[in-house]
Formats: structure tokens, C-alpha cells, sequence
């Protein structure tokens, strides 16, 4: 009896997640939307191409800005030059701090939990849809991220992705830090030399927890310049 439970459990799951998938490929269907525009890894940032970048970070109302760039064709701890920091040349340790925080991106680019897959918002020029990552796809390093759920903007006109949105649904932590609020916007613009979507910003909002107080933070990177490589 226990065994036959469990089979109509997964049925019922089953059932849940395609027809929670159905309704928005149904939407893609109505505009000719391609729906490859849903692989998470099509929306990473590329490793595999130059590009120019500046990195603006603020904590406790004071801001750093940093400016960069990325060569994949160098070796793997040279790849990111650090040209400025605030309008002056960079230390040994600012290269260095920069260089670490900047060594691993977190991969979201998990599996998607079908059974979470909505449509969010259709109208005459934009269409959003959402989605949560399934847990056992993530990296121990973006966990987190189980807990969020991302949202994409798709112009109706171009039919291309604009904007990833990511928020948490519930308090995460991400290393040492619990993140009461977390506000991700990526925008996109679609490269036709290239065939592939390059991010042009990200906006990452957070709410932390520290010593029982909450504080702000934010840090703003913005990409220029792609070249392939």
C-alpha cells in the first residue's frame, strides 16, 4: 500500500510539473517565442570573450568604484587587469581583494523546477515568466539560490530576453552573510555577430543581517567592449 502511495505521489508530482511547464510554453507559442530563451546557462556571463568592466560597490554610504577588464586568452590568475580603483592606480592589494572576489561567478545556471514554472505577466509588448532552480542541480556555492525565484522579461516586439530578475522568497545566506532581501537585475542585449545573449549590467540589491542590525548593500557591474578572443 506504502509502495502504491508513493507512485501516485510521483504522478501527482509529475503531473503538477508538466502542466505547470505547458501553460508557459503555451504563452511562447502564441508569440514565436523560442524557448531555448529558458536554459539557464544561455544567461551566464561569458568566460569566453574580452570585455570591459566596471564594478561599483557601496556599503555604509560609501561607495567604490573600480574599473577592469577581462582577457580569457590569459592565464587563469591573469585574466582580470584592474586599472583604476576610485580614480587612481590599484595596489597590490586592491588587485589581489578584486581578482578573489572576482575569480568564481555564482552558477545559477541549475536545473529548472518545472512544477514552479508561471507566467507572471503577458501584455501587448512584454511577456514575464517565473521559475525557481531545482536544489539538487546547484553547486554548494549558490545553494542559495534554491531559495529564489527568477523571473524573465521578454519583449514581445523582439521576442528577446531584456531582464533576468532574481529575489528570495525566504532569508538566505550566502557565505557568511544572512541576507534578509535579495534584489538581482540582469539586462541583456542579444549579440547577432556572436548569436548569444551578453549581459550588459547587474544590479544586486541586499538586505544583510549583522550584529542584530540589517544594512544595505549594493553592487552595480557594468560590461562593455565584448570581443571574441
Amino acid at each position: 500500500m506504502k509502495k502504491i502511495s508513493f507512485y501516485l505521489l510521483l504522478l501527482l508530482i509529475s503531473s503538477k510539473a508538466i502542466a505547470q511547464k505547458s501553460v508557459v510554453l503555451e504563452a511562447f507559442g502564441r508569440h514565436q517565442i523560442n524557448e531555448n530563451i529558458l536554459d539557464p546557462k544561455i544567461k551566464q556571463r561569458p568566460e569566453d570573450v574580452a570585455f570591459d568592466y566596471k564594478y561599483t560597490s557601496v556599503a555604509n554610504d560609501k561607495e567604490k568604484v573600480t574599473i577592469a577588464k577581462y582577457d580569457p586568452s590569459k592565464a587563469p590568475d591573469e585574466r582580470w587587469t584592474v586599472i583604476s580603483v576610485n580614480g587612481q592606480g590599484p595596489s597590490a592589494g586592491d588587485i589581489k581583494s578584486f581578482r578573489k572576489d572576482h575569480s568564481q561567478v555564482f552558477n545559477s545556471a541549475g536545473k529548472i523546477d518545472e512544477s514552479s514554472m508561471k507566467v507572471e505577466k503577458e501584455t501587448a509588448d512584454e511577456l514575464i515568466v517565473s521559475y525557481k532552480v531545482d536544489a539538487g542541480s546547484l553547486p554548494k556555492a549558490s545553494a542559495f539560490l534554491k531559495d529564489c525565484r527568477n523571473h524573465l522579461t521578454i519583449n514581445l516586439k523582439t521576442k528577446r530576453l531584456e531582464k533576468l530578475q532574481c529575489l528570495n522568497e525566504i532569508p538566505v545566506k550566502i557565505k557568511i552573510l544572512k541576507v534578509q532581501k535579495l534584489d538581482l537585475v540582469i539586462k541583456y542585449a542579444y549579440n547577432e555577430e556572436q548569436q548569444r545573449y551578453l549581459p550588459m549590467s547587474e544590479d544586486l540589491n541586499l538586505i544583510v543581517k549583522f550584529l542584530g542590525q540589517e544594512a544595505p548593500m549594493e553592487t552595480i557591474s557594468e560590461y562593455s567592449n565584448f570581443s571574441k578572443k
